[in-house]
């Protein structure tokens, strides 16, 4: 069951273990600094032509940097996904943020001190259990720090995210029964049939450029090729895999880790990774793997078979029950369907101002889109 975030905070924290767990996927776009280009860029162009207001309300005004800061986040969030923002799409993804930010600073002048607990309790459960999936508190923030992103700046989008919907919750008197939690898992079975996951580490040889994403030379990857034979070669002969991993692995997500994976299902890797990895036994060894982003050597440490998950089984590495997240997830799509008009109401009565012309036209053809789909039917929640 995901995590139901929003604005730049979701992609931030939904990339992290997306990254994490499928780093022998995309490890080129975990390279540390991926986000300083953009970020200088943004703060050049600041210094040149100064922090213009971009929106404004009754005790609140939102800066260029702001939004800034946040596509910033949200770009980084997306490479380290392997993925990208086509330019076309920009203004509207900066629209819905720009949007997301004054629906945030409307909510939190409407916080109560219990919001603001429970919002910031919230928060540091969903950081934690982002940072357990890491072996240091210093592999999280490098990983934090491939999105643009520091623990602190983590903490405070987390945290206004959380309060604001703590408000929503509170002001729309949302609630969910256990009757409705039951509906819910009873109608939609397949949500909760966790697969076959495995557990493995690897070490990885880079046949393309961490920056640049180009294929390195003919001469460059045979040399790849012939040092994860080499290495293989170590392994078979009873050389440590995880000391071996921590030091030639060029896999940023897992090398400090001795090259250890999270738990995954099939689906999450590239194929040739998939099929080698599942293919094994416990504490076997594969041979040298080929994928589009170089020559992995894998060790199986063990499998977990399917299983349907009960309501009171806890989601991994949490003290979460299925049932709370259900609840959680209904409460969500509750919230979904009555805050448009609260937030609108939140918005006329502080007198919302868009003063960036480009924005201003974004955020009205989205507003259009959205009246445009107001009838359709909600996407369940995945798996």
């Amino acid at each position: 069951m995901k995590l139901i975030l929003t604005a730049g905070c979701a992609a931030t924290l939904l990339a992290l273990p997306c990254a994490r767990s499928a780093s022998a996927n995309a490890p080129a776009t975990n390279a540390p600094g991926t986000a300083a280009p953009t970020a200088k860029s943004a703060d050049a162009m600041t210094a040149l032509f100064g922090d213009s207001v971009v929106a404004k309300g009754k005790g609140f005004e939102i800066k260029r940097s702001e939004l800034d800061d946040l596509m910033t986040n949200v770009k980084a969030a997306t490479a380290a996904r392997g993925q990208t923002i086509p330019p076309g799409q920009l203004p509207q993804y900066e629209g819905q943020l720009l949007n997301r930010l004054i629906q945030i600073q409307l909510l939190l002048q409407q916080a109560t001190a219990a919001d603001k607990s429970n919002g910031v309790q919230k928060a540091n459960a969903q950081i934690n259990v982002l940072m357990e999936r890491y072996k240091s508190q210093e592999a999280f923030e490098r990983q934090l720090k491939a999105t643009g992103m520091t623990l602190d700046d983590l903490r405070a989008k987390a945290g206004q995210e959380t309060i604001a919907q703590s408000v929503l919750a509170r002001e729309l008197n949302v609630a969910v029964t256990e009757a409705e939690v039951k509906q819910f898992y009873n109608d939609n079975p397949a949500d909760f049939e966790r697969p076959e996951m495995i557990h493995a580490c690897h070490i990885l040889l880079m046949t393309i450029d961490p920056v640049t994403r180009g294929l390195l030379s003919v001469d460059q990857q045979k040399a790849k090729q012939k040092q994860a034979e080499d290495l293989l070669k170590r392994i078979r002969g009873g050389a440590d895999f995880a000391a071996l991993a921590r030091q030639y692995s060029e896999d940023p997500g897992s090398k400090d880790n001795g090259g250890e994976l999270p738990e995954f299902p099939r689906g999450q890797m590239v194929p040739e990774f998939e099929a080698a990895a599942f293919s094994l036994t416990n504490n076997q060894v594969s041979d040298v793997v080929t994928s589009a982003y170089g020559y992995h050597v894998i060790k199986l440490l063990g499998r977990t078979p399917a299983k349907k998950m009960v309501l009171t089984d806890k989601i991994p590495s949490t003290d979460v029950t299925i049932a709370d997240r259900v609840k959680e997830i209904l409460t969500q799509q509750k919230i979904e369907k009555q805050a448009p008009a609260f937030l609108e109401k939140l918005k006329v009565g502080a007198d919302v101002q868009i003063l960036d012309a480009d924005l201003k036209a974004a955020m009205a053809a989205m507003a259009a889109a959205l009246a445009a789909n107001t009838n359709a039917p909600m996407a369940r929640p995945g798996k």
